[in-house]
């Protein structure tokens, strides 16, 4: 019997991650022009995205690329903590939560090392999907069409059973080409409408 599925990311979808301005105010307070700490900071952000350092060596990066102590460090963050993981989108949670035993469920969130850990405290993602890959775990990010098939092999799919669902433009285009039908998230009306145009068989709407 052919099970439909559906794959979830976090940041912008289940996640509401509006931008905070932290990187900017830490520039100013080191005297550093816009763009620097990402310069600075590049291949490390890169690392963590993809599981190659752990936290505590971004720390320890952070220290020395930026010329700040310890305990400035850690300050920093959380403040990059905070903007992540932003606040919980309730209402595609709970409609999500609503659809356990009906589909197969997953998420394919490119992530940062310690990603898991806290958004498993805050919103309990493990209890509200089956398989969730973290591109620091599984050491590609999308839109690389490897995360794509990770996912898909992860939750025992075919690709053209599954809908994935990003609010990035290049990612669903990625997954499209992957052989996943696509939505580009805009809004909780839009998906919940995809979502069940999918479960019902019919065409699902890509942005």
């Amino acid at each position: 019997m052919v099970e439909a599925c559906v794959i979830l990311d976090i940041g912008g979808v289940l996640e509401i991650t509006p931008e905070t301005g932290w990187l900017g105010r830490w520039e100013e307070r080191l005297g550093m022009p816009p763009g620097a700490v990402d310069e600075r900071m590049h291949d490390v952000w890169r690392g963590g995205s993809l599981g190659h350092i752990g936290e505590r060596e971004v720390r320890d990066q952070l220290s020395a690329r930026l010329g700040i102590d310890s305990a400035h460090a850690d300050a920093f963050m959380e403040d990059f903590w905070h903007e992540y993981v932003g606040t919980a989108n309730e209402e595609l949670i709970d409609y999500v939560r609503g659809l356990r035993g009906s589909c197969r469920l997953g998420i394919l969130s490119n992530s940062f090392v310690g990603a898991r850990e806290r958004e498993t405290e805050l919103y309990g993602f493990d209890e509200l999907v089956e398989r969730i890959l973290y591109s620091h775990e599984i050491g590609v990010a999308k839109p690389d069409p490897r995360a794509f098939e990770a996912a898909c092999a992860a939750l025992d799919a075919r690709p053209e059973d599954c809908l994935f669902i990003d609010d990035l433009t290049e990612n669903v285009r990625a997954a499209q080409a992957a052989g996943l039908k696509a939505h580009l998230f805009e809004g909780n009306a839009g998906a919940f409408r995809c979502i069940a145009a999918h479960l019902d068989g019919a065409p699902s709407s890509a942005g």
